[in-house]
């Protein structure tokens, strides 16, 4: 069993938990996340945790079994607490607002990039260069963060750019003749 699954999931009060054969559900004040389980693990709830076991011995079933239990933590924490990425618009004139679903950004282009957010994600800005993105998924958080960032990712010289709030843009010097 890998390192990750001996660790015990502690599922906090006012979280419910129903399992099936191959899927799991998990319930919480902030939504309802599903996700579906592979043959190789088994999943016991007992006593306000959760242990993801391996069925077999094999190489797979140990990937398996960190990886299942890595996700059932996320799920825990999305639906008690969720999750938020920050993203920062540097440059002259790059802007961002949020209307609804709906994410309006002015990144240098000849025409305004509007972002429709899928469902279960928000999305404020609490200043025009500030977008915070939130939701109850990590993976798609995560992924709606990183398509607002593929719009202008940071270039090098300058550091313009849509770049994570904690992210490093390791800047290079110009050519010389």
């Amino acid at each position: 069993m890998s390192r990750v699954a001996k660790n015990p999931i502690v599922v906090p009060s006012g979280v419910e938990i129903n399992l099936t054969n191959d899927t799991i559900s998990i319930k919480g004040p902030l939504g309802t996340l599903t996700q579906s389980l592979v043959s190789q693990v088994s999943i016991t709830h007992a006593e306000g945790h959760l242990q993801v076991v391996n069925t077999n011995e094999s190489h797979e079933a140990q990937a398996m079994s960190g990886t299942t239990r890595a996700l059932l933590a996320n799920m825990v924490l999305g639906v008690t607490k969720g999750f938020e990425r920050r993203l920062t618009l540097v440059g002259v004139g790059y802007r961002a607002q949020a209307q609804g679903k709906m994410l309006n950004l002015t990144l240098g282009f000849s025409h305004p990039v509007e972002h429709l957010m899928p469902d279960g994600i928000k999305v404020e800005t609490p200043t025009q260069t500030e977008i915070v993105i939130k939701g109850m998924d990590k993976q798609v958080v995560g992924q709606v963060a990183a398509d607002v960032r593929a719009y202008r990712k940071p270039e090098p010289y300058k550091g313009k750019g849509v770049r994570y709030a904690d992210e490093v843009v390791v800047r290079k010097e110009t050519k010389k003749k």
